[in-house]
């Protein structure tokens, strides 16, 4: 699959938010990733309902909506999704996981399943009829700046030969966590398709945001 960037809002300067979309836009970034706390499913309160409609407000970049929440059966529908986006939910969050998923493609959009760092790739094997994606975590969930557990870049490349000698090669692997460039390079080696992006890596300071996007572009891009 082609290698492609969702770049994490939660590290995006909100003062400088028209002109770094454009930057993103100009790029070619192709997802705007959007991680949703509860406080309680995951540590911190991030971003919200009004941010995400705001997002679409101001870019045509499709959404790649992150619930780190309990229940998300009851809450994905609160953010509006559409065709072309990615919404996510945690295996660990509920026990309707089906019901989740299926409220996400009723709606149209891309419904992905999340994973732990310490949680099993199999145990989506009675999902794969239901899903898009499946999102690797690379480090816990809740805060960015996090370093990389490095058990979950075998964690990708078990799941994508599994994947694969299943029948379910259309499924792609979505990696957050700690994705700077040099990691990025060893999760595409992986298996990963999706890399979500941001303070490790597109939001450097010691780079400019088109410098870095075409950096990390270069490390996956092979």
């Amino acid at each position: 699959m082609t290698a492609k960037i969702s770049v994490s809002m939660m590290c995006a300067d909100i003062g400088k938010l028209p002109e770094t979309l454009e930057t993103f836009r100009s790029c070619g970034v192709d997802y705007l990733h959007i991680d949703v706390t509860d406080g309680i499913f995951a540590p911190n309160f991030t971003l919200g309902t009004d941010y995400a409609r705001r997002l679409r407000e101001l870019s045509a970049i499709p959404l790649d909506i992150h619930l780190m929440v309990e229940r998300p059966e009851d809450k994905s529908d609160w953010f509006g999704p559409r065709p072309g986006e990615y919404v996510s939910v945690h295996y660990e969050s509920t026990p309707h996981v089906h019901r989740a998923l299926r409220r996400i493609s009723e709606a149209g959009a891309r419904p992905m399943i999340a994973l732990n760092p310490a949680t099993h790739y199999r145990v989506v094997e009675h999902l794969l009829d239901d899903i898009d994606a499946v999102l690797v975590m690379a480090v816990n969930p809740g805060f960015a700046g996090q370093k990389l557990i490095d058990a979950t870049l075998k964690k990708i490349s078990d799941l994508r030969g599994w994947l694969d000698a299943a029948g379910y090669g259309r499924v792609g692997i979505e990696v957050d966590g700690n994705v700077s460039f040099t990691n990025a390079k060893k999760m595409r080696e992986a298996g990963a398709d999706i890399f979500v992006a941001g303070s490790s890596s597109v939001f450097d300071p010691e780079y400019s945001l088109s410098d870095a996007i075409g950096v990390l572009r270069r490390s996956i891009d092979f």
